[in-house]
């Protein structure tokens, strides 16, 4: 079974039109990353990324897939990944550098932001349609999928309106649905559908229609995240229920657009680990499979992205394997891939900074000033000046200015040398694992002495108040800092003089999550007067006992 309306609009353009200027080749996947999907003998194993690409959606244009997901107050946003097989994936951009109000993600707006975005393809251009919760549903587009993207404009204004997914039919009409967030409407459970024009420019009505209650439909709640299809004489509605993190993927469908929609549970746990499994996007392989990428909620380390192999039977589609329940599939741990023949690749970790650009890896906390940091300073050397933030005297999670990415692996090792120069005293530097709670370690100027610290902040609370424990003091002026995160989400500190002989630095920390995303690692330097900076000589993350630290 094909995705028509969506498939169809796209092999409408000339393929080269759309993949010729995504010149980016695939980054192979070093011999020390962190995780692989690709098993190497025409396997994968799940997830296909162990990052915290949430919420994703997928498409094909030709023979290739695109990707993208939710970023929240993370800065660029709107990840852009490609792949020729589903599997190994490639990061090439963000659609999105700044977030709107510029003003108000100036800081830290932790949870906000970004939420669940759809990628689509029609007439000829991407579009990538984004809510935030706070102010309504945005709209990028581009010609070419590695950009550039035109600036968001509002399409769709309100609060509490997430989750949307643009439909053009077979009659020319164009649709949009979405979903609601409680905690800004006062109602959910509900998919909302309306007209708008088909350029995506303008809504055609103004209230819309609710097309799915959950509510009519026994056990079923927290229906959101739809994304909506037409095939074979139906129209379906993909939405996942039940909650994030013990929920199931239901589908929903009807032969006329406004229903009434008969719901199946189409993808559950089962027996399996893989926790509510649902929210992601239907994609059909060149040779016509079907397959299904979708998210599991791994706490500290976000929301991983699975890939599900999809069947059909009596117009009805099952996830996964064929689990104990009739009609209900449940997750594969592993499973032949969706095209062969294709090279291994990883988003990127590392980074030596010898490059004209920060690897795409990268975000801010917040949206970034000139000024914060440079490449150019030290060459082969990220230069973070410090930044004065009024709450970083004892929450270093305040500063827009975290240089941060996303835990690849539910094992690595982060590993960076860095030296903190013209130091005064209350600044402080060094290496972080940011979540709600968080840690760190690095330099402190106190008292005239640049200190060797351990911090934590925690436990749990609206604002923590770090504690920090002298590691060495007179510290050295460059040390070489490590995070090692284990499969239990603790993470030990560890520091070295020479760069070869570690010693621990602190307790180990147990990892929280973030506000709806999971612990980031990075680098930061913050103080009360401005003047200092952190040089960064390199930053490797790798696979546990790789590399030369």
């Amino acid at each position: 079974m094909s995705i028509r309306i969506v498939l169809a609009a796209a092999m409408a353009a000339p393929l080269s039109a759309v993949v010729a200027p995504v010149a980016q080749a695939q980054s192979p996947a070093p011999a020390d990353a962190p995780w692989v999907a690709d098993l190497g003998d025409g396997r994968y194993r799940n997830p296909v990324l162990h990052a915290d690409y949430s919420d994703p959606d997928a498409i094909r244009v030709g023979d290739r897939f695109y990707m993208t997901a939710s970023s929240f107050t993370n800065v660029p946003g709107l990840p852009l990944l490609e792949s020729p097989d589903l599997v190994n994936w490639t990061l090439v951009g963000h659609a999105l550098p700044r977030i709107l109000p510029e003003e108000r993600f100036a800081t830290p707006q932790y949870g906000k932001g970004v939420w669940a975005p759809c990628l689509r393809y029609h007439d000829g251009r991407f579009y990538i349609f984004y809510p935030d919760p706070d102010a309504g549903i945005y709209v990028v587009e581009a010609e070419h999928f590695a950009g550039p993207w035109s600036p968001p404009r509002l399409l769709l204004a309100g609060r509490g309106l997430i989750d949307p997914a643009p439909l053009w039919d077979d009659d020319g009409q164009a649709y949009l649905v979405h979903a609601w967030a409680f905690s800004r409407a006062g109602k959910n459970n509900l998919v909302t559908l309306r007209r708008m024009d088909t350029r995506a420019t303008r809504m055609l009505d103004d209230a819309g229609v609710d097309i799915i209650r959950g509510a009519d439909y026994p056990g079923y709640h927290t229906v959101e995240g739809p994304k909506i299809y037409k095939a074979n004489g139906y129209y379906y509605v993909f939405a996942p229920a039940g909650g994030v993190e013990q929920g199931w993927q239901a589908v929903f469908r009807s032969r006329a657009l406004t229903g009434p929609y008969e719901a199946r549970d189409v993808l559950d746990q089962g027996d399996t680990p893989v926790n509510g499994p649902h929210q992601g996007a239907w994609v059909s392989a060149p040779d016509g499979r079907d397959w299904f990428l979708h998210f599991q909620d791994k706490g500290p380390y976000g929301r991983v992205v699975h890939l599900e192999p999809m069947q059909w039977k009596d117009g009805w589609p099952l996830i996964g394997q064929p689990g104990r329940k009739p009609g209900t599939g449940e997750p594969v741990i592993t499973y032949e891939k969706p095209v062969q023949g294709q090279a291994t690749a990883t988003p990127p970790t590392s980074d030596d900074f010898r490059a004209a650009n920060l690897g795409l890896q990268w975000q801010w906390s917040g949206n970034p000033q000139p000024g914060w940091y440079s490449l150019s300073a030290r060459p082969g050397t990220l230069r973070l000046y410090t930044q004065v933030v009024a709450d970083a005297d004892d929450y270093v999670r305040a500063s827009p200015a975290i240089l941060a990415q996303k835990a690849p692996a539910a094992r690595f090792l982060a590993t960076t040398r860095l030296r903190l120069e013209h130091a005064t005293d209350g600044d402080r530097a060094g290496l972080i694992v940011n979540g709600m709670q968080y840690a760190w370690v690095g330099l402190r100027r106190a008292h005239g002495v640049t200190e060797l610290i351990a911090t934590v902040c925690g436990p749990f609370a609206a604002r923590c108040k770090e504690q920090s424990t002298v590691v060495l003091s007179p510290a050295p002026p460059e040390l070489t800092l490590r995070a090692h995160m284990n499969e239990n989400a603790f993470v030990n500190f560890a520091y070295s003089v020479d760069g070869k002989t570690f010693k621990p630095a602190g307790a180990p920390f147990p990892v929280t999550r973030g506000t709806w995303v999971g612990a980031q690692v990075g680098l930061f330097s913050v103080g009360k007067h401005a003047g200092s900076w952190l040089d960064v000589l390199a930053f490797r993350l790798t696979a546990p006992g790789a590399g030369p630290y």
